[in-house]
């Protein structure tokens, strides 16, 4: 089993920045495939962001490419989420998934990982 727990969620005003975090624990052999997924009630978890174990190739939704950045640190299991000139319709609860496996044809899917954590909320005011 893997535990993910996310922090760093908040209140911001548009154009402002925020720094998500993903802690993973528990069977971290098993999260080669980490990414952020976002989502606002009544609707679709949406992908955000993605990458693989060794991070050489990220993948952003159209909507947060060029403003936000994804990376992760291996030795200390974290994923990250650097989110800059944030805008209202960013407001969502944000997820952090991990997935033993996986490829870059699934990599935006929500079906395709395993394990999640609770979310936390980004809320951006205009």
């Amino acid at each position: 089993q893997v535990q993910l727990v996310e922090s760093g969620g908040g209140l911001v005003q548009a154009g402002g920045s925020l720094r998500l975090s993903c802690a993973a624990s528990g069977r971290t052999s098993s999260t080669a495939f980490m990414g952020w997924f976002r989502q606002v009630p009544g609707k679709e978890r949406d992908f955000v962001a993605g990458l693989s174990f060794n991070g050489g190739r990220t993948f952003y939704a159209d909507s947060v490419k060029d403003r936000f950045t994804i990376s992760r640190n291996n030795e200390k299991s974290a994923l990250n989420l650097q989110m800059n000139n944030l805008k209202p319709e960013d407001t969502a609860v944000y997820y952090c998934a991990a997935n033993p496996g996986g490829s870059t044809a699934t990599i935006r899917f929500s079906g395709m990982y395993k394990y999640w954590g609770q979310g936390t909320q980004v809320t951006v005011s205009s």
